[in-house]
This record gives structure tokens, sequence and C-alpha cells, in this order.
């Protein structure tokens, strides 16, 4: 990826014309840091995106991407500098909601269009109204999909514990609504940060409350800390992740404790296993493959797709931006393509179908939401009706 930016800088430098016949679109995610595990998948996801739709009408798109170290601050002065420095038309990151709300506000003062592809609720807007679209589902939609597989099987109490910040208390509140609409009563709240190394306190409490599941609201390798945590204690009840969760390094570093594990995706994860009339998996498999292609890897882990479905969204938006005859580079172009992004029906993607409005910045229904249950580190698509 940085080779081919200097190439592509080197190019513009001696032949001036150049920037004018090209799309510039700047790209944040956590190569470092705390939220690398995350961060680096999400860059793979871009890089899939690219062998997918690399250019659009014969304009080529150019991507400059920085990594904000899983840094908020880094996260802000990288988009200042990429909107005020690079002239983009657009913005698209990063990992990490603290990161990704740093990087939308400045998006917002700006007036730039951006895809986010780390949940953030509700997203910023300023005096024109918003400027973010999501590619991801609402974690109320997920967490609508595990209840309902828990009231199927009559479960009655459920405990939580999640990090204690701005995305575990996004589950929390999630899951709140969600049991409270289902007569499911919540036993207990605990908490843990990203950086811990045990949570063994936390899961003792929960255990002597005896509920009969548990959520686990930690994403990437943190999270395997409560599954570990659980394996240890021999609890026998049901065991619910999230969509963060659906990671190789998870998988890895929980081992044989994951095993049972259910958690709400979206049905990339299980592709192959998807009905032909599915109106995502056509896409799904063309992740897998542009994947494969991209990173010389085969596509394992949830994050990455969430990144190729942005920047579906956002070139197809930039697309229908072109045809209103704004040029790259102008604040009409970014303007036009606001309004694209915002009038995007029917999307079909690999995590969902995507429809956009001022009032909906994520834009998916229920059909991006499956349950999978993890089976010896592979993901089995699971009905929700049953265990």
């Amino acid at each position: 990826m940085k080779r081919m930016l200097v190439s592509a800088l080197a190019i513009g430098l001696i032949w001036p014309g150049a920037a004018s016949a090209e799309i510039v679109v700047g790209f944040v995610t956590g190569l470092s840091g705390a939220v690398s595990s995350i961060g680096i998948p999400i860059g793979k996801g871009i890089a899939a995106g690219q062998v997918y739709r690399g250019e659009i009408d014969g304009e080529p798109i150019r991507v400059i991407e920085l990594d904000d170290a899983s840094d908020p601050s880094m996260a802000a002065r990288n988009t200042r500098k990429l909107v005020e420095q690079e002239k983009v038309d657009a913005l698209i990151g990063t990992s990490g909601a603290p990161q990704t709300v740093a990087m939308a506000t400045i998006a917002v003062e700006l007036k730039v269009p951006m895809v986010a592809v780390s949940p953030i609720t509700p997203p910023p807007t300023g005096e024109g109204g918003p400027w973010v679209v999501q590619s991801l589902q609402p974690q109320l939609l997920l967490f609508q999909g595990i209840v309902g597989h828990m009231k199927a099987n009559k479960v009655k109490t459920v405990a939580f514990i999640g990090f204690n910040d701005a995305l575990g208390d996004l589950m929390y509140s999630s899951l709140v609504e969600s049991a409270k609409e289902a007569g499911i009563n919540i036993v207990a709240n605990e908490r843990y940060a990203r950086t811990e190394t045990s949570v063994t306190g936390q899961i003792l409490k929960i255990v002597s409350q005896r509920p009969d599941a548990i959520v686990i609201g930690g994403t990437a390798t943190p999270a395997a800390l409560p599954a570990l945590a659980l394996a240890e204690r021999g609890y026998k009840g049901l065991v619910y992740g999230n969509n963060g969760m659906i990671s190789a390094d998870f998988l890895r570093v929980a081992g044989k404790a994951a095993n049972g594990i259910i958690c709400p995706t979206g049905p990339v994860i299980v592709a192959e296993q998807l009905p032909d009339s599915n109106p995502t998996k056509k896409v799904s498999l063309a992740y897998r493959e542009t994947y494969q292609k991209a990173n010389n890897a085969p596509a394992i882990d949830g994050f990455s797709p969430y990144a190729f479905d942005g920047w579906v969204i956002l070139t197809d938006a930039i697309k229908r931006a072109k045809a209103t005859g704004a040029k790259s580079g102008t604040p009409e172009f970014r303007a036009a393509i606001r309004a694209a992004l915002y009038s995007t029906k029917e999307l079909a993607g690999a995590y969902g179908v995507y429809n956009f409005t001022p009032a909906s910045t994520y834009g998916v229904d229920e059909r991006s939401v499956t349950l999978v249950k993890i089976d010896n580190g592979a993901w089995k698509l699971l009905p929700a009706a049953t265990p």
C-alpha cells in the first residue's frame, strides 16, 4: 500500500494534470496500538475493495492511508491532514469507536463525506446535517438477534461482561432494551478494560448469580478473557458473543473455550452456507475472491468485510456523484457524494443490503443479521430458533 502511494504521488509530481484526473479517498485505520487486531484487517478489507473496484468510469481512485495508532487524537489529526493538505474527496475509517467518533467529528466540521467502519451512535452532525454513514449493523439489531435466540431457548436470566468504555456501554444498553422487550431479566453487569489480563473476579460474581446465559461484550483478542474464565469455572449455560468476536485472533487465543459461543454477525461469515436466494451471497463470494487476490491469504475475520462494504458503499455513491457533472477535488463534488450516500437504495454488500437516509445512517435491516456458532475453530450457520 505504501509503495503504491509513493508511486502515485511521484506521477503527480511529474505530470501536474494527474491530480484533476483522479478521485482521492482518505483512509484511516489503526495499524498499530491497542486495536490493531481490528485495524489491520480493516486495511486488508480496503485492499480487497480496491481490487473489486479500482476506478469509476475510467477515472482512477487513489487511496491515501494513514495509521492512527489506535489513538483518537491521532485519528482526528490524520483526518484534518487528509482534508486540509491532501484535499481528499471522501473519507473512510477507522478501527475502534473512540477513534471513529474523533474522525467523524472532523469530517462533519470540514464537510467531507465519510463512511464509518466501526460503530458510533449517533454519528456527529453539523449545521448542514449528517455527513457520515456506517457500513455495519447497529448493535441493537444484532442484540435483537441473540435475544430472539434466548427467548426461543427459554432463557429467563442473563448476565453481561464487557468493556468499560463507550463500546461496552453501547452493547449493554442494546442488551437492556432487547431483553426488556423479551421479558428477560439482567442479573449482572460486569466490566473490564481492554488492557486487563484477568477477569476472574468479574466472572466469579457473574457465576454466583447462576444466569441462564452470559453475553460477552468485548471484541477481538480481549474478548477471549471472559471466554477462558467461563471455561475454567465450568459454566454450562448459553454463552453469546458479538460481531467484534468474529476474529481469527479471538479464536486463536480462546481456543477450545470458544466452542459453543453464539455470535450475531453478517451473512458473509458463512457465505458458502447461504442459499443462492440470499441477496448478499454474490457480493460475499466476490469479497472472498478479491480478498485473496489483494492479500495472498483467505478471508478469515469479521472486520475486513465492514471495510469492503464501506468501499462498495462509497464507490457506488461516487459513481452517482460523478453523473452530476461535479469534478473531483471540489466542494461541489464532496456535496454530491454526500447526497448520493443518503440516496443509496437496495445496494447489496457482503454484510447486508443498504438503504441510507439522513435519518438512518446504518441503512441495514434484519437481512444483515445471521447467528453463527463456534465449532472447533469454524463458524457454523445457526437457525435462530435452535441452540
